[in-house]
């Protein structure tokens, strides 16, 4: 029985990365041994074990056979004869089909360490286009690394999207993908690559029909619309490793790739289209609330923000009650982020200050510090005691704009 390191962890020691969690193939082993040895049998589609002290997972070498469609269309065959060499020949890309053995030496039968020094994302064998869901996780090793995608492997791809192979994804796999996308320092490279091999156009149709779609005059008619989303994201990423502010950066434009003809009646402008939009991505996707709920109000309420230096006070009450901030400091804390994110998102302003979100939060601030105690010795309650709440945090506001 022979063990070794693999995948990630391997991958990631050669780019001086932090470790995180360590993945281990065993070779030559049976279940029955592992078990006698105090480790704990976790795996239900292959052998997966646990070590008895340290809880990192022991995988018995094995090959993989396509025998459906989709992710989990594969018949697994894990036995003492299964080698390293087979092992690491079923695995996506040369990047993590490496392994070391117990005295460090790196074993790379495909050329991984190459492609890490190449910043090159690259396919094992024809097998990739056996599982859809690798499309996803090329494009988020793109988000992680920032590498380039080798030009077979977009091919590959691209091949596999005009397919339809990746209409055999779950909901679920391709939500859990983008969110771990979002959370990297390059999202923009997940959309990109996406778009690039024709999986956008299939899995987020509303953002793929941004790109084309021209801006404003005053907003650099070089840049369409998609092209504005991907700078908005990438000033996301800059102001916050928050996933749920990157998602409303992502979507809240989403009505711009319709018109008011094809969506609603054209006296509802685009920010209504975008949230509109934006509940039928989430409940086809299986989004999170917490996501769907943030990217709506960044949606509806974004172009307020940006004029919130020119709102008279009771318009700015109206901006911090729609956008729940007396209720949810913390959202509406992100719904900021969100905002200067997409101001900042334009060719010379990446770097400007966002004094609308200052404002914002002086009025907030303003709002809360309104003495409720004088209202209820009236005995006020209800409709009544809102009402009269409303009129003194306005003239608060009021009073701090003047």
């Amino acid at each position: 029985m022979k063990i070794y390191k693999v995948g990630g962890a391997v991958r990631d020691r050669l780019l001086g990365l932090k470790v995180r969690d360590c993945d281990w193939v065993v070779v030559g082993a049976t279940p029955a041994q592992m078990e006698a040895l105090g480790y704990t049998p976790v795996g239900r589609d292959f052998p997966v074990f646990l070590h008895p002290q340290t809880h990192e997972e022991y995988a018995l070498a094995r090959t993989e056979r396509k025998s459906g469609r989709g992710y989990k269309g594969f018949t697994v065959h894990a036995s003492p004869e299964v080698t390293l060499k087979e092992d690491l020949q079923r695995r996506d890309l040369t990047i993590n089909a490496m392994a070391e053995d117990e005295h460090g030496a790196l074993i790379d039968p495909h050329g991984g360490q190459a492609d890490l020094q190449a910043k090159i994302l690259r396919h094992v064998s024809p097998a990739f286009a056996e599982d859809p869901l690798r499309v996803l996780r090329v494009a988020r090793f793109a988000a992680q690394l920032d590498f380039a995608v080798a030009p077979e492997t977009m091919a590959l791809m691209r091949a596999m999207a005009a397919g339809g192979e990746l209409n055999d994804l779950t909901a679920e796999r391709v939500w859990q993908e983008t969110a771990r996308a979002l959370a990297e320092p390059r999202p923009r490279r997940y959309i990109e690559v996406l778009r690039e091999c024709g999986a956008l156009a299939a899995l987020f149709p509303e953002i793929d029909r941004l790109f084309g779609v021209p801006q404003r005059a005053d907003y650099h008619p070089e840049v369409d619309t998609g092209v504005h989303i991907l700078l908005v994201l990438d000033q996301a990423a800059r102001l916050s490793p928050d996933p749920r502010v990157r998602f409303a950066a992502l979507t809240h434009d989403l009505g711009k790739g319709t018109t008011p003809a094809e969506f609603l009646p054209r006296h509802h402008g685009h920010e209504e289209r975008s949230a509109r939009l934006i509940e039928e991505l989430c409940d086809r996707c299986r989004v999170p609330n917490d996501y769907r709920e943030l990217a709506i109000i960044v949606a509806r309420y974004h172009g307020l923000c940006h004029r919130a230096d020119e709102l008279r006070a009771e318009k700015l009450l109206k901006l911090l009650e729609s956008a729940d901030a007396f209720r949810r400091p913390e959202r509406f804390e992100q719904f900021m982020l969100a905002c200067e994110a997409d101001r900042r998102g334009r060719l010379g302003l990446e770097d400007q200050p966002y004094p609308q979100a200052g404002l914002l939060r002086r009025a907030r601030q303003a709002a809360v510090a309104v003495d409720t105690k004088p209202l209820l010795e009236r005995g006020l309650v209800g409709e009544a005691f809102a009402g009269e709440l409303h009129q003194l945090r306005a003239e608060a506001i009021r009073a701090l704009t003047q």
